[in-house]
């Protein structure tokens, strides 16, 4: 594969490695506090994601350079050293050269010429340059429009990289919360058990309801482990894509605190995939394939080129008799005019495949387009219905918690029994623990949401 055609395959979302500076990395022992924008940047400096995408933006940029040398002058030099062990010019002169011998004359008629010398030293400096070169131009807005495209899918990559990054944030956050009230719930039903013991020692109360509260609360602490669990793998995760050794304990200081809820700002969808970076890229390409085509049309037209050769030659008798004096002087310049007659058919067969390749970016592009608008509107509806959950979950959370206040003020009064106090106990935990999955839930939607605009993060984009 050309390298043309290697630019016109390269995805939108193709990136580089611009060698960001390097974040101090904390000891395996030691706490790493970090803010969402902390995370954030440090991703963008150090995590393998955006440093990736910035290595794909440096290939591009030396592309480019390797594309537009070919429109400069190509200059070479070369020293050569050539050993003659027989060749039909030699002629070796008699041993009596008399006036009459027949070949006295030919031998010194060659003595003093290069033909069937044994030693040859050749040094050349050879200038080339393309006068008329139809591919030229088109090779160097290929590359041009490559690393545009590259430079396009950095952003695409940082904007990716920053949905994941508040994503996985959100996560830890939310399975820090979950585990937080099914702890809470423990200890909960902890002090009831105590209390139930209590009664039993007093005479009030009776041993199924200490056995009851004892089953409360085994049956609660499977549920803790499995809390417990989820925060570690969550925060595992959040680790992996900010670089923090997977050892080092982690506190993460930004609260996953209800949003203040705003009226939804629609846009126009179509004006958003315009403006997303992906489908600027991927517009990119299809230059890059119309430029293809153009290179396969220009495989039927003539090119020029000049060269000039300076050249200095010696034959010393000896290999090793160098000197400035015997150094003959061999300077030409050509122009060279390449015309294509035949190829096999291979030139219509370009051009067939740069069409096909061509109408393929064109099909990419539409699709491109259509994804990011829908991306867009689920976008907006998810968020939408994550600031409804919370305005209703968070009402459902006080209800719960006045639900468990009363009940065990008349579990205590013997108006209640222990049934109905562990269900209050359990519809708080519940309660609490969709209001948290509800605020989580509007904050990744609203990360997908700025993905969907294709908008990053100044910490992450400034973190490198």
């Amino acid at each position: 594969m050309t390298l043309t055609a290697r630019l016109a395959r390269c995805g939108a979302l193709a990136f580089l490695l611009a060698s960001p500076a390097r974040a101090q990395q904390p000891a395996a022992g030691d706490t790493v506090r970090l803010s969402l924008d902390a995370a954030l940047a440090r991703a963008g400096a150090v995590g393998e994601e955006a440093r990736l995408a910035r290595a794909q933006v440096d290939i591009a940029s030396t592309q480019v350079r390797a594309a537009r040398s070919a429109a400069l002058p190509a200059l070479d030099g070369s020293f050569n050293y050539q050993r003659t062990y027989a060749s039909p010019f030699q002629v070796k002169a008699p041993s009596d050269a008399s006036a009459d011998s027949a070949l006295a004359p030919i031998a010194k008629l060659f003595s003093n010429l290069p033909f069937g010398r044994v030693n040859q030293y050749t040094a050349n400096l050879t200038a080339t340059q393309a006068i008329f070169s139809p591919r030229l131009g088109s090779a160097l807005r290929i590359a041009n429009s490559y690393q545009s495209a590259s430079r396009l899918g950095l952003r695409e990559q940082l904007a990716e990289t920053e949905y994941q990054v508040r994503a996985a944030y959100v996560g830890a956050q939310l399975a820090a919360d979950l585990e937080s009230s099914t702890r809470e719930a423990v200890a909960q039903a902890a002090r009831f058990l105590e209390q139930e013991r209590l009664r039993l020692s007093a005479g009030t109360g009776s041993e199924l309801d200490v056995l009851r509260a004892e089953v409360s609360l085994e049956n609660l602490k499977p549920q803790l482990i499995e809390a417990q669990n989820a925060a570690a793998i969550a925060t595992l995760n959040l680790k992996r894509l900010i670089n923090v050794p997977l050892v080092a304990p982690l506190v993460l200081t930004t609260p996953l605190v209800a949003p203040a809820l705003r009226a939804e700002e629609r846009l126009d969808p179509s004006a958003v995939a315009t403006q997303r970076a992906a489908v600027q890229a991927e517009q990119e390409n299809v230059r890059i394939a119309n430029e293809l085509v153009k290179q396969a049309i220009a495989a039927y037209i003539p090119s020029l080129d000049f060269r000039m050769s300076l050249g200095r030659i010696m034959y010393p008798q000896q290999v090793y008799a160098l000197n400035g004096r015997d150094w003959l002087t061999d300077w030409n310049a050509s122009l060279t005019l390449k015309v294509p007659i035949f190829s096999g058919f291979k030139r219509g067969a370009d051009l067939s495949q740069a069409r096909i390749g061509l109408r393929q970016e064109e099909y990419r592009l539409a699709q491109l387009r259509e994804a990011v608008q829908l991306q867009y509107e689920q976008a907006v509806g998810e968020r939408s219905r994550a600031a409804s959950a919370i305005t209703a979950r968070q009402r459902t959370v006080e209800q719960a918690q006045k639900v468990y206040d009363l009940t065990v003020l008349r579990y205590d009064q013997g108006l209640a029994t222990h049934l109905e106090v562990s269900e209050a106990r359990l519809g708080l935990l519940m309660a609490r623990s969709n209001y948290s999955q509800a605020v989580a839930q509007y904050h990744i939607a609203d990360a997908g949401l700025q993905r969907a605009l294709g908008a990053g993060s100044a910490a992450l984009t400034t973190g490198r």
